[in-house]
């Protein structure tokens, strides 16, 4: 029950502080990162496209930053092995500062009320916060599309690979799963500083959402539009270019019967996105983006119901198989 306990205090925590505005533990590797990557990723790697040189420094560059913390706080959650008290106030508060579980609810808000009322100026400078695309010429439907497709995915990365991987490895994993995270998102562009640099912290990234990004399109379709959402899961996340965000903005695209994907423009070039939910589906808009808002609610309360069971039926177990033998 203790790790109930811990994604409780998490979960509480992001309720009633959502991310920290100043000292963000993450803000510090960031600048980590920075500065490894000044060091390692020099003109010369940066020149020698296609070799394995860029690629080593990357990952030399990515065990600098995630392999020491992630064994510091290996060696944190054994040292306090013996108390429940302090596991639960280091394994809440680490799970905290991984989970944007309300931070990523206020950006698809800030997005929603600003559309819903006509006001795109303020809505184009409200998704450009979240999203990597060009977003001074969208229209109403190019921004409920952008910003349904980020809940949609952020959710997955935000909340449920963190969630998972902490189930699974407890504080080490998490630590190592939002560290890889971030590496990801500030090293894994495909132009070309980060072409090769950022080509293991990348992969790294997709083997760490594997498993939990399927796990969340199963509980996107499970708790949206089942069908609908398995449809899309099935002929759509082939086409997309993220081996894990595919299955997850394709069965979340359905279960809420949106119509998503389409043109986009990244850093000047457009780009001709596949379709991801139903051709018939709703348009993109502000109610898609509460509707993504609201099934990712709805599926981090299944979760945390489905870990809520797995501790009871673990807490029981030895009871139970003691009462068993004892007959």
């Amino acid at each position: 029950m203790l790790l109930v306990s811990c994604l409780l205090l998490a979960l509480l925590l992001d309720l009633l502080f959502q991310e920290p505005a100043r000292y963000h533990p993450l803000v510090g590797f960031g600048n980590l990162a920075s500065w490894l990557e000044k060091q390692l990723n020099s003109d010369s790697v940066k020149r020698e496209a296609g070799c394995l040189k860029g690629r080593f420094y990357g990952l030399v560059a990515w065990c600098l930053a995630v392999v020491p913390l992630t064994l510091l706080f290996f060696w944190l959650e054994s040292l306090i092995a013996d108390s429940e008290a302090l596991q639960l106030l280091l394994g809440g508060l680490m799970l905290y500062l991984a989970v944007g579980w309300q931070s990523l609810l206020s950006h698809g808000l800030a997005i929603a009320k600003p559309l819903a009322a006509g006001r795109l100026d303020d809505a184009r400078q409200a998704v450009g916060m979240i999203v990597s695309r060009d977003t001074r010429e969208l229209g109403e439907h190019d921004i409920g599309s952008a910003a349904t497709e980020s809940m949609l995915e952020n959710g997955a990365d935000a909340i449920f690979s963190a969630i998972f991987w902490f189930c699974l490895l407890g504080i080490p994993g998490v630590v190592l799963y939002r560290l890889s995270n971030t590496l990801d998102a500030m090293w894994g562009y495909k132009n070309e500083r980060y072409l090769q640099f950022g080509w293991a912290a990348a992969r790294i990234d997709d083997l760490l959402n594997f498993i939990p990004a399927r796990l969340t399109a199963l509980s996107y379709a499970l708790m949206g539009q089942t069908r609908i959402a398995f449809a899309a899961w099935r002929q759509q996340a082939g086409n997309w270019k993220s081996p894990n965000a595919g299955p997850v903005m394709a069965a979340g695209a359905g279960a809420i019967n949106v119509s998503l994907g389409g043109a986009a423009v990244y850093h000047g070039q457009l780009q001709q996105r596949p379709q991801l939910g139903p051709e018939t589906g709703d348009s993109a808009g502000a109610e898609s983006i509460r509707n993504a808002c609201t099934l990712v609610n709805r599926v981090l309360l299944l979760w945390v119901f489905v870990i809520l069971i797995a501790g009871l039926i673990m807490a029981l177990a030895p009871s139970i198989t003691a009462r068993g033998v004892s007959l």
